[in-house]
């Protein structure tokens, strides 16, 4: 199979999959904002998707930021401005990123309803061992049901060290069940020599899921910049109230449970009620999402945003003040 470097004609895409304090939820949310209008400027980008989590199954978010080719993605990788980016966001992080780059599909991203990010570091010497043990469990997950697509990318040197490989589902329970199935533990069972270590990151598709556009095939895709506003709209008040009322006092002085233990609970709390919340307010914002008429788009969008940015201020005031 190719990598990203094969095909200099396709699009890039870095994959960064990262878990949150749940106290720094929102505030995350906010930086990673900031990070879309910071990136949109950089030479080579196209888009960024951003994944909150989504419990059980999807513990980390995920982001997706999709560049021209290979070199503008390693050039922002490596740049200044992306290491100070990421040195703002240290404190809200726990445990280690995973950053991978895959080469898109012909047409560009294809999201699916769940995946499965596979990272492995290969011993030296065995890369060509690896490679036709890769071939075999690929002819064999090709018969497994539910199965959408299939990458394999080998290391970028200087970028990269593992081999990557992403899976995507129509359900999770197909692709849980290919994980636990026999067949594969008897094939990574047989990798075990080759490789040095390896782990599995799962991922769900992004905010699309909670906007539904009527709007139709072959039309341009809603913003992934007004999405993220009316997530952040709606997951703020969450986190910020269940911290007060449920993470601190019950969880941690009443129940006295671990850090691990609340960030799973206020996780499946926070995006379930998030996942609820955010089609009610697209409802009533698809005026500003896909604005009816071009001449009064940018009008439309200004206003949209204004009001979304004195909600965000309404309530931070409310808070500050009450709390």
């Amino acid at each position: 199979m190719s990598g990203a470097a094969d095909c200099p004609g396709r699009s890039v895409s870095i994959v960064t999959q990262t878990c949150v304090r749940p106290e720094r939820a929102e505030d995350f949310a906010r930086w990673q904002g900031e990070t879309s209008s910071f990136i949109a400027n950089f030479p080579g980008f196209i888009e960024q998707r951003l994944m909150p989590p989504k419990p059980p199954l999807q513990v980390d978010w995920v982001i997706l930021q999709r560049f021209t080719s290979l070199d503008a993605a390693r050039t922002w990788l490596t740049s200044r401005e992306r290491q100070v980016r990421i040195e703002g966001a240290a404190h809200m992080l726990v445990g280690r990123d995973d950053v991978h780059i895959v080469q898109d599909e012909a047409e560009g991203i294809k999201p699916a309803p769940a995946s499965a990010v596979i990272s492995t570091r290969v011993r030296p010497g065995k890369e060509a061992e690896y490679r036709a043990w890769e071939r075999r469990i690929a002819a064999a997950q090709s018969k497994a049901p539910g199965l959408q697509g299939y990458r394999f990318e080998p290391p970028v040197p200087g970028v990269q060290e593992d081999f990557v490989a992403i899976l995507r589902f129509d359900t999770e329970a197909n692709l849980q069940a290919w994980l636990g199935s026999p067949v594969r533990r008897k094939l990574i069972e047989e990798a075990a020599p080759l490789t040095e270590e390896f782990h599995t990151r799962m991922a769900r598709t992004g905010f699309d899921q909670w906007f539904q556009d009527s709007a139709g095939p072959g039309t341009a895709p809603l913003p992934v910049w007004k999405m993220d506003m009316l997530v952040l709209l709606m997951l703020y008040p969450i986190v910020f109230l269940f911290g007060v009322f449920v993470g601190t006092p019950l969880f941690s002085n009443v129940l006295g449970l671990s850090f691990a233990v609340s960030l799973f609970l206020g996780n499946v709390v926070s995006v379930g009620l998030t996942g609820f919340l955010v089609p009610w307010v697209a409802g009533h914002f698809g005026w500003w999402l896909r604005p009816a008429s071009p001449d009064t788009a940018v009008r439309t969008h200004i206003l949209g945003a204004v009001i979304i940015l004195a909600l965000y201020a309404i309530m931070v005031a409310a808070f500050w003040r009450l709390f």
